[in-house]
């Protein structure tokens, strides 16, 4: 579990937690993590270890990569760690956006490749890739968090695709507004927003898990008829893909004098 000393984080850990699991819990703030753990051990008399690491540092990542992927007793990954500067691009520090792309793709891909070899060789495990709605479309302040998140989205989607037929399941979790203080962080206040639209943490992660449960490979907390959207979503991308195959140029670029 990573980014697990707040927000989401700490609600999937005491959800998993109640459910049985021994946990190894990974984020910065060892003060919070520690607590964390300390409540969860005693709470539901589960082994909980913490391990404080910086995911976006690579010397730490690689570290904590090497440790769970070593691990044969990792059944299941919740790559939830992740950072947000809402903001125009040009209005982005580099190293705000470095911050976005080595958390949020860089840290979840190298832990999903630490532990799909030995999730593959057991034939058994699940990986939990916590995206955004936002990587399915950007916004004039989410340019480069967007894109952070549609990479997770279709790296996820793809290696659904690649575990097909074996026991090893995938899923995308992919919230709208939820109360965290990521929000802060981002430069958005959670007080901006309409609280009509914003899912308490407790309330996104009991769904995720209930459709991790169910099987399915897209959770999208808050969203009705949620299989037909991304149906007609992924009938829109096939579409575009398949008109593109072909060798010449589309007739509007034909015969076009300069």
């Amino acid at each position: 579990m990573t980014g697990a000393s707040a927000g989401i984080g700490a609600a999937y850990a005491e959800c998993l937690a109640a459910r049985g699991f021994d946990l190894v819990l990974a984020a910065r703030r060892t003060d919070r993590l520690e607590a964390l753990a300390e409540t969860l051990r005693n709470k539901f008399g589960v082994a909980v270890r913490a391990a404080t690491a910086d995911l976006a540092d690579a010397d730490q990542l690689e570290a904590f990569a090497a440790e769970i992927g070593a691990d044969d007793t990792v059944t299941l990954l919740v790559n939830n760690a992740g950072t947000s500067t809402l903001a125009p691009v040009a209005d982005t520090s580099v190293a705000a956006a470095q911050a976005m792309t080595d958390l949020n793709i860089r840290a979840l891909v190298r832990l999903t490749m630490a532990v799909l070899p030995g999730m593959k060789d057991r034939d058994r495990g699940a990986i939990v890739n916590i995206g955004s709605v936002l990587g399915f479309r950007s916004l004039p302040v989410s340019t480069i968090y967007s894109a952070t998140k549609a990479y997770v989205m279709l790296f996820t989607r793809g290696l659904i695709d690649e575990l097909a037929g074996t026991n090893v399941s995938v899923q995308l979790v992919a919230p709208a507004a939820t109360a965290t203080d990521l929000w802060d962080i981002s430069g958005v206040p959670l007080s901006a927003l309409d609280p009509a639209i914003v899912m308490t943490v407790e309330a996104m992660v009991d769904a995720a898990l209930a459709g991790l449960d169910a099987g399915e490979t897209i959770t999208m907390p808050s969203v009705e008829e949620a299989d037909r959207l991304i149906a007609d979503f992924d009938a829109s991308t096939l579409a575009l893909l398949g008109a593109s195959q072909k060798s010449a140029p589309a007739s509007r670029y034909l015969n076009v004098t300069a």
